[in-house]
């Protein structure tokens, strides 16, 4: 007995015995942590699951809002746009109202003189050289006219 009670109680045995209870210990606590952290985490899951399905059921609601207040807004420029062009034409038809004003534009759209007055018509040469092209293209046959239009709107594209 003597040789057993030296067993127990030597300092070899008792650092052992103490490992082993230490290890406990440490095993006892991670299994509670493991415990702690599954419950957090499905607390976890919980919450985060929560979270997605307000987001989803606020998207398009989210969505809905934002594209109205854009058609709102473009709604509120055209409208500005409206009312500047209604200040054009009024300013317009005021000038109108005026003799002088339409008289002016008369003889400049019109081409009308006063009596005694000379009127000149200033003819644009590029569209002198167009008339004697059209007058070389009736000349032509119809297929070679179609076939230079062709010509020419494929240089155009180019």
């Amino acid at each position: 007995m003597a040789a057993k009670e030296r067993d127990r109680f030597s300092t070899a045995t008792r650092i052992r015995l103490l490992g082993e209870q230490t290890a406990a210990r440490v095993y006892r606590s991670q299994t509670k942590r493991q415990a702690r952290r599954s419950r957090l985490t499905s607390r976890a899951a919980l919450l985060a699951l929560v979270v997605c399905t307000l987001v989803v059921a606020l998207a398009y609601p989210m969505r809905q809002y934002v594209s109205q207040r854009a058609q709102i807004a473009d709604l509120q420029r055209e409208k500005q746009q409206a009312k500047e062009r209604v200040e054009e034409l009024r300013d317009l038809k005021a000038r109108w109202q005026d003799d002088t004003y339409a008289e002016q534009q008369i003889r400049r759209r019109l081409h009308y003189v006063m009596p005694g007055e000379t009127g000149y018509v200033v003819i644009d040469p590029d569209a002198a050289k167009q008339a004697r092209t059209d007058l070389v293209a009736a000349d032509r046959p119809w297929y070679a006219n179609v076939w230079d239009g062709v010509d020419k709107s494929d240089a155009a594209d180019q």
